[in-house]
């Protein structure tokens, strides 16, 4: 695996991340949602129409990032693999003199 490989890997699992954290929120404001059902008013009965209005549109929307995120992902994947195959050496040379530098940066911490 190349290091743009890797750092493609690195960045995707990151937006993954992002996208999983989201979806907690959006959980977790649903139960508060559901445990607040009870709870009579004309103001909160508002307020708790428009946080669902809100989750169902921020749902949506997370959806559709997600796809996106997963799409660019998987075609920068295809790119770097088709610029790897296309120029092996300047790869390979890329990839040494990245992992001299890396090197270089974790010899001098000790």
């Amino acid at each position: 695996m190349s290091t743009t490989d890797q750092l493609a890997g690195a960045a995707a699992e990151s937006k993954e991340q992002l996208v999983a954290n989201l979806r907690r929120v959006i959980v977790d404001a649903e139960e508060l949602l559901a445990a607040t059902a009870s709870e009579n008013g004309g103001k909160l009965a508002d307020l708790r129409e428009r946080i669902k209005d809100n989750l169902r549109v921020a749902r949506d929307k997370l959806a559709d990032a997600e796809s996106l995120v997963r799409e660019r992902a998987r075609r920068a994947a295809e790119i770097t693999d088709d610029y790897v195959h296309d120029n092996p050496w300047p790869s390979i040379g890329a990839a040494g003199a990245l992992g001299l530098v890396v090197g270089m940066l974790i010899g001098s911490r000790r």
